[in-house]
């Protein structure tokens, strides 16, 4: 393997990575930090249901980890930002195993696309504005707990039929239902194309309820009510 990566790349490093199986849970914590030192997780994500390394719904709280987990997770995420003072909303994602271990993945140091499913508690565009201004977070030093429980779907234009694969075309007919507890996000509308360039992504919807149940009523609710015409979706 070395004297591949040494006849590839010039470089004979090899980096290896620990295989788990089955397979674990993607879960992410979100954090925010300013100039000042104050560091704060919002909680985590449950980002498990993906295809083709993209990701169709999300979730926080996780339905299924323990407290003691979800106190780990967020105080080694707001530890690894504040050891590299980090001023920003960012995210570390992690993967978790059924033994209830976490492994550090990846951070991203940016607003993610599924941050409305995290955005039910507090507006992170508005603490993005207010550390890029040199003001300090208006979120409480400990953070945010949980309120609630919040589930967000990605509407793709995808051919459920052709496994899945992109459906481009222009969107005729978008109706999607106004209802209490739902949030639309979309960067498509009546007359837009969706292009092969490009993710099919055409709406996010996020749905919020007092316990997951209501979350979901809500959103089987919008789904079972929305129509989309033109393209194929998911």
């Amino acid at each position: 393997m070395a004297n591949e990566a040494k006849s590839a790349f010039g470089d004979d490093t090899v980096y290896v990575e620990k295989f788990f199986s089955p397979a674990p849970r993607h879960i992410e914590v979100q954090i925010l930090g300013d100039r000042f030192g104050n560091v704060v997780h919002l909680g985590e994500r449950e980002c498990s249901l993906q295809r083709r390394f993209q990701k169709i719904v999300e979730e926080t709280p996780c339905a299924v980890i323990s407290g003691d987990l979800r106190q780990r997770m967020g105080e080694a995420a707001v530890a690894l930002a504040r050891s590299i003072g980090y001023q920003s909303v960012g995210t570390i994602e992690c993967l978790v195993t059924d033994d209830g271990e976490f492994y550090f993945l990846e951070m991203n140091t940016r607003l993610q696309v599924e941050h409305p499913v995290t955005e039910e508690g507090v507006d992170l565009v508005a603490e993005m504005v207010r550390v890029a201004a040199g003001l300090p977070l208006s979120v409480p030093a400990n953070g945010i707990g949980p309120r609630g429980h919040a589930i967000e779907v990605r509407v793709y234009a995808e051919d459920p039929a052709r496994g899945f694969m992109p459906s481009p075309g222009q969107i005729t007919r978008m109706d999607i239902p106004e209802l209490p507890n739902l949030r639309l996000d979309a960067g498509a509308r009546v007359g837009s194309n969706i292009t092969v360039y490009y993710d099919p992504l055409i709406a996010k919807l996020t749905a919020w309820g007092a316990d997951r149940d209501a979350a979901l009523t809500t959103m089987r609710d919008a789904l079972a009510e929305s129509v989309i015409e033109g393209v194929k979706t998911n």
